[in-house]
């Protein structure tokens, strides 16, 4: 799991369809900035980018979500990710230190050093 409270956010995008205005949008992402509970890095000053389709989200039929006015969706780019990438890492050392499934590549042509060179 990614907890978005402990990194900072580099961009967000956020995708909004059907009944909106811009004047709201602005707004949410005014009180957002005013809150400040979400941080950014230093180096991006605006954060926010924005796009507006005008047609409303549509429904497939016989699926589970029900047909809405209005939606939104949200892209981000945090520095949280460095936990998982962080777990990812000291799983792979644990696997490789017991050698397991490097047999399976090297037998497909890898070189046992390449994995040292990843890791790195």
């Amino acid at each position: 799991k990614c907890d978005s409270r402990h990194g900072k956010y580099m961009a967000v995008c956020l995708m909004y369809r059907g009944d909106v205005v811009p004047k709201d949008i602005s707004g949410a992402i005014a009180q957002i900035k005013a809150k400040r509970t979400i941080q950014f890095v230093e180096w991006c000053p605006t954060g926010f980018k924005c796009g507006i389709n005008n047609e409303p989200p549509t429904v497939v039929p016989g699926g589970d979500l029900a047909k809405v006015k209005r939606a939104v969706c949200m892209l981000s780019n945090t520095t949280a990710i460095a936990e998982i990438f962080s777990r990812i890492d000291q799983k792979f050392d644990l696997m490789f230190q017991k050698r397991a499934f490097v047999h399976w590549y090297v037998g497909e042509g890898m070189e046992e050093g390449e994995f040292s060179e990843a890791r790195e």
